[in-house]
């Protein structure tokens, strides 16, 4: 399971535009991954762009599941994962990230900014913070633990099962 990019947009009227972003492309050949880092952010903003104000959607692009969430004030996420990663994290952790943007950065400098002008640099410890799931996301931790519990207990079944 692996997070590749987590953007913040601004969907405007004429076009969509990025704010901020950060990538993860160490999985990558080294000469492939400016390449690769511009087929994120360009398949962030064409998704963006394709989508409704006040919806979210997953898409498949190619061995990728691209997550977006383009709130009713314009501002929107969007999440390059494996085809592995859990969707319902990808949702919470961009809820998270815009909700703490649209706090800490003004809702002025959305139609303006760029990645250069906006100053808000969270996104790359949540993209490391995310990489693990389990260790990111509370619901994820207990059903892992879950499913461990579960086949121990079958394990234990078992071999009581045998001693009969």
């Amino acid at each position: 399971m692996r997070l590749y990019s987590l953007s913040v947009l601004y969907k405007g009227d004429p076009k969509v535009h990025l704010l901020k972003a950060a990538y993860d492309v160490s999985t990558f050949n080294f000469f492939q991954r400016s390449s690769v880092q511009e087929f994120m952010t360009f398949t962030s903003q064409l998704i963006t762009e394709r989508s409704a104000l006040g919806s979210r959607a997953s898409v498949k692009e190619q061995e990728y599941l691209c997550h977006v969430y383009v709130r009713s004030d314009g501002l929107a996420g969007v999440v390059i994962a494996d085809n592995e990663y859990p969707q319902r994290v990808c949702f919470t952790l961009l809820d998270k990230v815009l909700d703490e943007f649209s706090r800490q950065v003004s809702k002025m400098d959305w139609p303006t900014g760029s990645p250069a002008t906006i100053s808000y640099s969270a996104l790359d410890g949540y993209l490391s913070k995310y990489q693990n799931p389990r260790d990111a996301d509370p619901m994820t931790r207990v059903q892992a633990e879950l499913d461990e519990t579960k086949i121990i207990l079958a394990r234990k079944q078992n071999s009581c099962c045998e001693i009969m």
